[in-house]
Order: structure tokens, then sequence, then C-alpha cells
């Protein structure tokens, strides 16, 4: 066993307010790539151009196929052993803990997180909204699939027969890549409606999209957890750079309060590895398998 993994487990044992950071990079093993681990495409369209609520304006039924896509892949997904033990962490009840994650998968949710210290800053792909202004109908957990007879065969990005698109080069055809299924044009009676509003309101992803604001309520009551009290112990960086606001703000405010770090990642700066940097751990490698084996002395085994 090394050094940092003995001083971290020294001090787990011993912290009594936990806060856990959660990235894409724990989802990882579960089978879903990062944005940027994918290429950041989707059928050729850019993923990022495809999140905004221009896009969602303009063309809803090429947004909802595409999200039709990703609620698909992420329910083919299992929590992983990492999920499994934030979950476990989150049920303990001799420390103050909460989990933020910065993931729409849902796959801590459905590891049986506690919901009440669960905070899913950037929304869920599992949560759809109203998009009246005059409207605040939220439906949670709807794990249905197709959300519509519309957008069935629409969660399928190549053609599932495997078939090839060809590339003719004038001599003969070669084959190239696997042909994509399709963008179906889609009117909006064909999408998710709310079914509170009369006039067949658009339902829309309940996640933050690029160029909307994070929930001021959940950024409030992370604050009021982190603020009030006994200081923050610790935080786990998992599967994430947190260099991105809100989550460096969460790190950096913590460190400045005393509490310490431990990053739990496949890239860490050598000197965080080397243990040259203060009150700070890091353990390279996958999260979901260093993370049951980190904790074991709080969560025992999973």
């Amino acid at each position: 066993m090394n050094k940092q993994l003995v001083e971290f487990q020294d001090y787990v044992v011993k912290a009594k307010k936990i806060v856990a950071l959660v990235g894409a990079g724990l989802s990882v093993s579960s089978g879903l790539p990062t944005f940027r681990g994918s290429q950041g495409l989707w059928k050729n369209f850019n993923m990022i151009d495809l999140a905004t609520p221009d896009a969602f304006y303009i063309d809803p039924g090429l947004v909802w196929q595409f999200y039709s896509w990703r609620r698909y892949g992420a329910l083919k997904a299992k929590p992983n052993k990492g999920h499994y033990a934030l979950s476990k962490l989150s049920q303990y009840q001799d420390i103050e803990y909460i989990t933020i994650t910065q993931n729409v998968d849902g796959l801590s949710s459905r590891s049986n997180h506690k919901k009440d210290n669960l905070y899913e800053i950037h929304g869920s792909l599992f949560e759809l909204k109203c998009t009246s202004f005059m409207c605040n109908y939220v439906e949670r957990d709807n794990f249905h699939n197709p959300l519509t007879e519309a957008l069935r065969d629409t969660e399928y990005e190549f053609d599932k027969q495997n078939r090839k698109r060809s590339l003719d080069t004038g001599d003969e055809d070669v084959t190239v890549s696997p042909q994509f299924t399709p963008v179906k044009q889609l009117a909006e009676s064909d999408l998710p409606q709310c079914p509170v509003c009369k006039d067949g309101s658009l339902l829309r992803p309940g996640v933050v999209w690029f160029g909307e604001s994070l929930p001021l309520q959940l950024l409030t009551r992370i604050d009021n957890f982190i603020e009030s009290g006994n200081s923050v112990d610790l935080i786990l960086v998992i599967g994430t750079s947190g260099t991105v606001y809100p989550a460096n703000s969460y790190v950096d405010r913590i460190k400045l309060k005393g509490g310490k770090v431990a990053i739990f990642n496949t890239d860490i700066e050598p000197e965080i590895l080397q243990g040259k940097v203060e009150n700070t751990w890091g353990f390279k490698g996958d999260a979901a398998e260093l993370l049951p084996l980190a904790l074991k002395p709080l969560i025992g085994d999973l």
C-alpha cells in the first residue's frame, strides 16, 4: 500500500465533514464517454452546438433526437463501484456529507445515493421541464424510452443493420464507416408535450444548456453546507479537472478553510502524485476502482 493511500485513509476516518465533486470521468467505466472522448460529435453534429437553448428553439426535433440518444446510452449504462462507494458514504451516519455531480447521466441517483445530499448541478437527462414561461411543470425520474412514438429508433446513432456507407472513388465503391441513421424531420406535435399546459407547450430535457445559468437554489444550498457549521475536512475531486466554475471555487474555498483535497483521475499533475503539494493526495487511474479502495476504512466492502 503506497504512502499517499495510507495517509489518506488515516485522515478520512477522522473527517467529520466531506464533499465529493464528481465529473464525467467517474462514468467512463459505466460505458459513457465524455464529450471530449467521443470527439464531441453525434451524427457529425457538434454536440456543444446542439446543447443550447438556441438549437432547441430553431429545431426542437433535432435536439430531442440527440437527447433521445443520450438518454438511451445512459439507460443502458449501470452505476459502477465508484458510484456505489459514494452512495454508501452518503448513508454513513457519523459524517456530514454531500455529492456535487456535474454529470447528467443519473447514475449517482440510480446507485441509491441519498437524495437529500445529492446535488446534480447540471440537471438530469431524466428530468423534463415545460418550456412555457407561464408553467413550472417538472417531471423527475422519467426513465421511459422512447418518450414519444415519433422518437422511436432515434436513440441509435448508427444503422442497426451495421451497413456501411460507401465512397464513390470513380473506380469502385470503398466502404469507409458505419452508416448513420438519418435524422428525422419531426413536427412539434410529435415531441414530448407538457401535460399541464392546454396549448401543447413543449417539454425539454431538464439539463443546464450552454449559455444558461446553473440553478441558484441548488448553489445556495451547497454554499450553505460549505460555509455553515463545521469546516469541511475533505473534498474528493473525482473524474474532473475541477478547474471550471463553480467546481474550482469549491476546491479553493475548502482549501482556504483548512480542508484537504484528494484527487481521483486518470490525469494528475506529477507534483501531486509525488506528494509535493501540501494537503493534497493524488490517486491516478480508474476512479471506479480507486474510490472503493480508498474509502474502505469508512464504508467497508461494497
